[in-house]
């Protein structure tokens, strides 16, 4: 038996989200409250390399966490807003960088347990350099470093989002299994 849905109830939403409490039969067939996150977008993520082998991750501040976070460039898609043009843009905004070349690395759930979010992550490079422009809730700090170096950063335990590390980590096993030195 899977999940069965009885009922459900919005508990909050604005313009990003959508909380939820439905009523649900679990698979062992007791009865169960479950909360749900609905996202009304998607997010995006940028796994920047250069020929060098650098890449570049932004830190800036996570209310939610209340601590400092470095991160790949990343940002929101809406639904009806092509991925890959969102992550240009988060990219140019947030770093200034512009990429020649993009591949899709991975579409990944952030936190299947309590929603829904998909997470889509792309490899770009052929950069070439400008200007960040950010959002007025944005105070983001810009770091290059070499790619293994930001790996070391998810194995100390100092890269905590779950898209960046997902991300690093599938391209350095990419790299090892294949012994690839070039992109993912």
């Amino acid at each position: 038996m899977s999940w069965k849905k009885i009922s459900s109830r919005t508990i909050y939403e604005n313009d990003w989200m959508q909380v939820r409490e439905d009523q649900v039969v679990n698979p062992g067939g007791g009865h169960n409250l479950y909360g749900h996150v609905h996202f009304k977008n998607r997010a995006v993520a940028v796994l920047v390399l250069d020929e060098q082998n650098n890449t570049w991750l932004v830190g800036q501040s996570r209310y939610t966490l209340g601590e400092y976070s470095w991160e790949l460039p990343m940002g929101g898609a809406s639904l009806d807003e092509s991925p890959l043009d969102a992550a240009k843009r988060e990219l140019l905004e947030e770093t200034g960088i512009r990429a020649d070349n993009w591949e899709e690395l991975m579409c990944l759930h952030t936190s299947n347990s309590i929603t829904d979010e998909a997470g889509i992550v792309y490899v770009a490079t052929r950069l070439s350099f400008g200007e960040p422009s950010l959002e007025e809730t944005e105070d983001i700090s810009l770091r290059k470093l070499p790619f293994e170096a930001a790996v070391q950063l998810v194995l100390d335990g100092e890269i905590t989002d779950a898209i960046s590390a997902a991300a690093l980590l599938k391209v350095f096993a990419s790299k090892q299994q294949f012994g690839r030195h070039d992109v993912a």
